[in-house]
């Protein structure tokens, strides 16, 4: 075992003595909407916190009716209520960095962006726009506001295909579009932005994921690929194991590269608890070596 998944052995929450002489683990945040089902949105977020050794709060924006087959509806949490809930959290805790998920609605992205507009905060933000079922999680009122007021305060933008189609209006079929539509997401103001290739053709057992950064070409970041059905919460996943290694101060590309390490894992020992599309293992790394799959010895 090497690098940060050697901590998880010990992280630094589980270190001192009996009388919890330890240091605390990073604060990070998820502001994001419920998912009933448990695979994606804020209960997929912190059960990644958790495995990645960092103290999860969360910023529940809407609540959903869903599980693994459909979503049969979708309750938005008050404007009003969500900036409470976002100004306590943030009163309270240290965070060191944040996700945004499923916002829903134009009002909350505004009322999102408007209080963390007036904070120095590592913002990452998973534009969410369809469930993994095919259901619409975004308004169609709410793209623009999205453009307009959240990406312009995003340090990384996690875009999947038809996702970065919408925002940057095109088509993407091949790497040459990814390099348009890069530029174009970026031109909206987020200080990079990362092209998630699940839903590209994968090629050569490997999925590859474009960081986009300024001054350079995207780069291809190549994992191999797994094929299982039990892909409900992707990329919720990756967005919040990304904020999980920010907070823990990793720089954005090695943050990058960590997570997709650890979603790879996760697809790796996926399984179905219920019907249609099944959720990631997100305790995998906890119990199996990353390259040899070795049971930890807990």
């Amino acid at each position: 075992m090497n690098g940060i998944y050697q901590e998880l052995l010990q992280p630094a929450w589980l270190q001192g003595d009996l009388e919890g002489n330890r240091p605390s683990p990073p604060c990070v945040l998820t502001i994001a909407g419920s998912d009933s089902g448990g695979g994606a949105g804020i209960q997929a977020d912190i059960k990644t916190f958790m495995a990645l050794g960092v103290y999860g709060s969360s910023v529940i924006c809407a609540l959903t009716s869903q599980n693994g087959e459909r979503v049969d509806g979708i309750f938005p949490i008050n404007p009003e209520f969500v900036a409470l809930q976002l100004e306590t959290v943030l009163s309270g805790f240290p965070v060191k960095a944040l996700k945004t998920g499923m916002l829903f609605s134009a009002d909350i992205i505004e009322t999102v962006a408007s209080c963390l507009a007036k904070r120095a905060l590592t913002i990452v933000v998973d534009p969410v726009c369809v469930s993994q079922s095919g259901h619409r999680l975004l308004e169609g009122s709410a793209v623009e506001v999205l453009k307009k007021h959240l990406i312009p305060l995003a340090d990384l933008l996690t875009p999947n295909k038809p996702e970065a189609e919408l925002l940057a209006e095109m088509a993407i079929n091949s790497p040459e579009d990814i390099k348009i539509a890069a530029k174009r997401l970026m031109k909206l103001g987020a200080k990079a932005v990362l092209i998630k290739g699940g839903h590209f053709d994968c090629t050569d057992d490997t999925v590859t994921d474009w960081l986009a950064m300024p001054g350079q070409s995207p780069v291809p970041l190549q994992m191999r690929h797994i094929s299982t059905g039990n892909n409900h919460g992707t990329g919720c996943t990756l967005a919040a194991a990304i904020t999980a290694h920010l907070g823990l101060g990793l720089s954005l590309q090695e943050a990058i590269l960590h997570s997709q390490k650890y979603l790879n894992t996760c697809l790796k020992f996926s399984y179905n608890p219920g019907k249609g599309s099944g959720p990631v293992n997100h305790a995998a790394p906890l119990f199996f070596h990353l390259g040899d799959n070795i049971q930890y010895q807990l």
